[in-house]
């Protein structure tokens, strides 16, 4: 069995659709870019990854690249349809480094943020541990973090910051990725990762326990909790926040 398959085997339990296997990807993220409403020399860039179920078009109607470019006109978005499939072959970090980041790097583009809602969410946090500081920083919606049992492991520790992570595999695999994940956030504890990442989630979202648990990480206005649930509209306004704060300067 490859390992594609064995990470579609430990993301089925919460990340499966009610519709089947999804299809492995045939070509490149499918992407679509939003530019800058002001224009402007050195623009930053704006990556967004979907939730679980989005695509390319779910992505475009949910209203973030509008959300984003309210509270930061200067902001080119560029949404990425890194569905299902991406993550069931095992190189979502990957084709995101490949395809999207680094040319965006080789373009000049020095400013760049990566987004994305619950399972995107996920992906960005997959893409910093392979590829550490390799962007500006992350913004995340109520990040999928792995299954119950891992989540309450750590809310019994007292949260990620005394959760002992217990010694470093030789490799990150679907057996114990979403442990890796755990043990890659707290590295937020130190104040040079901490001040890169933002986070927003909804008051009564399915993923408000792990949310608030990563919060604990961050500085306090670097976490935005809206009303709702595991929906748009309230990545939405956590976005419009978040992002206007971003703009301003208000990373400190």
């Amino acid at each position: 069995m490859s390992f594609a398959f064995k990470r579609l085997g430990a993301l089925l339990p919460l990340l499966l659709c009610a519709c089947g296997y999804p299809s492995l990807p045939t070509g490149p993220i499918p992407v679509q870019a939003i530019p800058a409403p002001q224009a402007g020399p050195n623009h930053p860039l704006v990556i967004v990854l979907p939730g679980r179920g989005d695509d390319l078009k779910d992505l475009a109607d949910s209203g973030i690249a509008a959300a984003i470019q309210r509270a930061w006109p200067q902001a080119d978005v560029l949404l990425a349809g890194a569905t299902l499939g991406y993550y069931a072959e095992g190189r979502v970090a990957q084709r995101l480094h490949d395809e999207i980041v680094a040319p965006a790097h080789a373009q000049g583009r020095r400013d760049i943020w990566l987004s994305g809602a619950s399972m995107g969410g996920m992906g960005a946090l997959l893409y910093e541990q392979r590829y550490p500081h390799d962007v500006t920083g992350l913004v995340l919606f109520a990040p999928y973090m792995g299954d119950p049992e891992l989540i309450h492991q750590v809310a019994a520790a007292g949260g990620p910051a005394k959760w002992d992570a217990g010694p470093v595999p030789a490799q990150v695999d679907a057996s114990n990725y979403q442990h890796e994940l755990w043990r890659s956030v707290q590295r937020w504890q130190y104040p040079g990762d901490a001040q890169r990442i933002w986070l927003s989630g909804g008051d009564s979202d399915r993923f408000l326990q792990s949310t608030r648990m990563l919060a604990t990480l961050l500085p306090p206005d670097h976490y935005i909790e809206e009303k709702g649930g595991h929906a748009w509209p309230v990545w939405d306004a956590g976005a419009a926040v978040m992002f206007a704060r971003i703009a301003t300067g208000r990373i400190h």
